[in-house]
């Protein structure tokens, strides 16, 4: 592999990387808050960019404007998720909270499908689809509106919840819930919080990849199951860990496809994220086990 190829799969594998990450932030933040695993966070992905291609190309609103409108579609049915789903069974284990946004996941692609199709689509690019030369590489503007974004997000994101009330409400219900509500920090509300912000961060993904990659109504349990693995990366409670897990992951699997050789091609590279998954698990078992005795 030349040097001109290295740095083509490196941007490539930290654009990519970088929408697991978005996905990953989302995880980590329902976990952090809830103590839930929302394996519904993938379908955000793909709502963000299935709307966007709905209101631009079908209803002719101005790209701004359907970008905004297809977010806050999303962050309206994550609020939703929350409060038809998990708030009404509060009582309920964890683990059958976990089955609720896993039967959520399956109802979004079953309705995406229905109402819009199966086929792949394909939002406009937002600022034209010239390569730009880079190191002897080619990068396309959507790969930078894309890197762009997810370094923007995530400095918010660290803003919001160091410098904000709501932001520091958030912290505490994660660092101790009991203790949070004790000082009047409502639970219920800081879980509509988490699970609207992470709709939001999983939309935004969508949007500004759907026009590189294309989506379509299963696009998010890949999308999903690699946010996860960002998300353990980074331990469901450090945003900063799980950007670079999930920046990591892309990276490793376009660097290992341009290796093209054995189980390093583009036939196995979905494969690569769990492969890394279990050994993140063979790594943290004993920690794992020891919070469960603690329990």
């Amino acid at each position: 592999m030349s040097l001109d190829q290295f740095v083509q799969y490196l941007v490539s594998g930290l654009s990519q990387g970088s929408i697991y990450a978005l996905v990953g932030l989302g995880f980590t933040l329902i976990h952090a808050v809830t103590r839930i695993i929302n394996f519904a966070q993938g379908e955000f992905v793909m709502l963000g960019g299935m709307m966007s291609f709905v209101l631009i190309r079908s209803a002719g609103i101005p790209m701004p404007l359907a970008l905004l409108m297809s977010i806050a579609i999303a962050v309206v049915i994550g609020a939703l998720l929350y409060a038809l789903g998990i708030r009404s069974a509060r009582k309920a284990s964890v683990v059958s909270l976990i089955i609720i946004t896993i039967g959520a996941a399956i109802l979004i692609r079953g309705i995406v499908a229905e109402v819009w199709g199966v086929d792949p689509v394909r939002p406009p690019f937002f600022t034209g689809d010239k390569p730009l030369p880079f190191l002897g590489a080619s990068i396309h503007p959507q790969a930078l509106w894309i890197i762009g974004t997810t370094a923007v997000v995530t400095i918010l994101l660290h803003l919001f919840l160091t410098h904000t009330t709501l932001g520091k409400a958030l912290k505490a219900s994660s660092v101790n819930p009991k203790a949070a509500s004790l000082v009047g920090i409502d639970p219920r509300v800081m879980g509509l919080v988490a699970f609207s912000t992470a709709a939001a961060l999983g939309a935004m993904g969508g949007v500004v990849m759907a026009p590189l990659t294309a989506t379509r109504y299963d696009a998010g349990i890949m999308l999903g199951l690699k946010g996860f693995v960002a998300a353990s990366i980074g331990g469901f409670t450090s945003p900063l860990a799980t950007v670079a897990g999930g920046i990591t992951v892309g990276v490793i699997e376009y660097v290992a496809i341009g290796v093209n050789w054995g189980p390093f091609t583009s036939s196995y590279k979905d494969a690569i994220a769990l492969v890394i998954l279990l050994l993140i698990l063979l790594i943290r078992s004993g920690k794992l086990a020891a919070e469960e005795r603690a329990s």
